[in-house]
């Protein structure tokens, strides 16, 4: 993917995961909103099937989560919808840190 569609899909895993959350996760992800809007961190995965052992491990952990699969369009992956992000949080370093250890930053 270049730039623009990881920005585009780390956004939407962003968004699905954290309207995943409930109403008391998101007040304390954001308390000190709008000095500080949160940590958020992108990582890759070097594979789907990494991408589908963090997202079992996350449901496991009980940490939100959102799987996007983008619609298909024709510009990108041949016009199939495909599985391309995985949004986990929000949480604590201390919550994730044994699911997102593997992965390298982007």
């Amino acid at each position: 993917m270049d730039e623009g569609k990881i920005a585009s899909q780390a956004g939407h895993a962003y968004l699905g995961a954290f309207l995943q959350s409930s109403p008391d996760v998101q007040a304390e992800y954001h308390k000190e909103f709008p000095h500080s809007p949160g940590t958020k961190i992108c990582l890759k995965a070097d594979n789907l099937g990494q991408l589908l052992l963090a997202e079992n491990a996350a449901k496991e952990a009980g940490i939100p989560y959102f799987r996007v699969i983008d619609s298909g369009c024709k510009n990108f992956y041949g016009g199939e919808p495909i599985i391309t992000a995985l949004g986990l949080g929000p949480a604590t370093r201390a919550q994730i840190n044994h699911i997102t250890k593997r992965f390298k930053l982007v």
